[in-house]
């Protein structure tokens, strides 16, 4: 008599049911088709495996039952739905690390919906701050911080400090879990140090027989730093060996910004430099009427340094050709930060400026009560930016932002409330 038999599918357990009720007896690999018979255990790959909170990553799959919805898990949120192939395979799939995940640990899970095939893997949630103000723009924001904010700041405690050899002007960079930041240093000059981010303890230092306060950059596991010796390093970040040196001039250079491959710097000899991040080559150098001794921003393929000539400069990253300059009325120490078409600029004649990027057009200016060194922090529609007036200004637009509007149903539905919606 012909029955009917249904397969059903529990972890790694297949069983053959007979419409009669008859008892069910495991079904062996002869069964199966080849390409189930030979299904190795469940895997997921992940590109990139580490990242910021927004980090786009591929997922892809192996080892699944064919022709399965597989679902894919960011921790315990459900992201995306996977099919398989007649072999067991899915990807590359497309998923959004969630901007609330906090630096650290996370999981991608996937499972069979059929199957119950089950797997995860690891991926690494970090902030990092990998230059001086963050980034080559110099905006000084990072954008993906999520565990500090007014309401849990409070509540910040000491984890642990480390003594260097003298006073600490730089801004540390922030890596993979290892701080890396500079020292005046004593008699024997200043060092960049190499710090477990967790812990404080000490990796490894360099010293270069003269100040440093030039903040390291990070990129491409190179750490880049100037030292008051008149010269540029480049060192292994995970080793602090030397990897390059340039210049030996009579003075020294200012913290660098590193973006697509190149080492941007300005000096004290009157110049700024362009030079190539691996091999330490110069590629230009522009020339301006005193030492450009602010640390120059790198935005949209143009470049932004000030000058002790009173100019800020705006110049063509790849060639160094001068697009434009704009003077102020007196030294530009302080280091631009570049934003959503403008950039942002203190003076010692103790303005804070606001240039259009493109035309170098004065968009916006104050005057504060003494010299703006500070390098202006563009975060949340506001510029913040500090003077020798001993205060710490805030500029942002009159009445502050507009929160939009919350959609209405039909809105987001257009059909919504039309006859055969209605109950």
């Amino acid at each position: 008599m012909w029955r009917r038999l249904a397969v059903a599918v529990s972890g790694l357990a297949l069983v053959a049911i007979s419409a009669g009720g008859a008892s069910a007896a495991p079904l062996s690999s002869a069964h199966l088709a080849p390409s189930v018979a030979a299904t190795a255990a469940p895997r997921v790959a992940l590109t990139p495996a580490s990242g910021p909170p927004t980090t786009t990553v591929t997922v892809s799959g192996t080892g699944f039952a064919p022709y399965e919805g597989v679902d894919l898990y960011f921790d315990t949120t459900d992201l995306a739905l996977a099919g398989t192939s007649r072999t067991g395979r899915f990807g590359p799939v497309v998923i959004t690390v969630p901007a609330s995940a906090t630096p650290g640990t996370h999981w991608v899970s996937a499972e069979g919906r059929r199957s119950r095939l089950f797997t995860q893997t690891r991926f690494t949630v970090s902030t990092n701050w990998t230059q001086f103000r963050f980034s080559g723009n110099h905006k000084g924001v990072n954008p993906y911080e999520n565990v500090l904010s007014p309401a849990t700041v409070p509540r910040i405690d000491a984890n642990w400090s480390f003594a260097t050899g003298g006073p600490v002007a730089s801004t540390p960079a922030v890596v993979s879990g290892v701080v890396y930041v500079s020292s005046y240093g004593g008699d024997l000059g200043g060092s960049v140090y190499a710090l477990n981010a967790s812990t404080g303890a000490k990796r490894w230092s360099y010293n270069t027989r003269a100040l440093i306060s030039s903040s390291p950059a990070v990129s491409n596991g190179l750490v880049y730093f100037s030292s008051d010796d008149g010269r540029m390093y480049a060192l292994n970040a995970s080793t602090g060996a030397k990897r390059w040196i340039f210049g030996n001039f009579d003075q020294g250079f200012t913290s660098p910004a590193v973006a697509d491959g190149v080492v941007y710097v300005g000096s004290y000899n009157d110049k700024v430099y362009a030079l190539n991040a691996s091999t330490g080559g110069e590629l230009w150098s522009f020339t301006t009427g005193g030492a450009a001794d602010s640390s120059p921003a790198v935005a949209n393929g143009v470049v932004y340094v000030g000058s002790a000539d009173d100019n800020l400069y705006a110049l063509n990253a790849s060639t160094g050709a001068e697009l434009w300059s704009f003077t102020t009325g007196g030294a530009v120490i302080s280091s631009p930060a570049a934003a959503n078409g403008v950039v942002y600029v203190g003076s010692n004649d103790g303005r804070v400026y606001a240039l259009n990027t493109s035309t170098g057009g004065e968009l916006w200016s104050f005057p504060t009560g003494g010299f703006v060194y500070s390098g202006p922090a563009v975060a949340n529609g506001v510029v913040y930016v500090g003077s020798y007036d001993h205060r710490v200004y805030a500029f942002g637009l009159s009445g502050g932002l507009t929160a939009p509007a919350r959609p209405r149903p039909a809105s987001l539905h257009p059909d919504y409330g039309l006859p055969h919606h209605r109950r």
